[in-house]
């Protein structure tokens, strides 16, 4: 299966908030490269891998309390 890169807008706004959101995504995506860019206006989650399902780093991210949109 090949890698996928899903990009994400989120409002995540400080590095605790993310890398704690890292580590839960990388439970579910194990193996994944995942990032936040937080200097960008959207605070842009990136996830690349393979077997990602868009619909649950939504499900995660919002069961935190953050708001998580899919950037097309």
């Amino acid at each position: 299966m090949p890698a996928m890169v899903e990009v994400f807008k989120t409002n995540i706004r400080h590095y605790y908030q993310s890398q704690s959101l890292i580590k839960k995504l990388l439970e579910y995506f194990p193996g994944s490269e995942v990032n936040f860019d937080l200097e960008d206006c959207d605070r842009v989650l990136r996830i690349e891998g393979t077997g990602i399902c868009p619909v649950k780093i939504v499900e995660l991210i919002t069961a935190d309390g953050y708001e998580c949109e899919a950037l097309v």
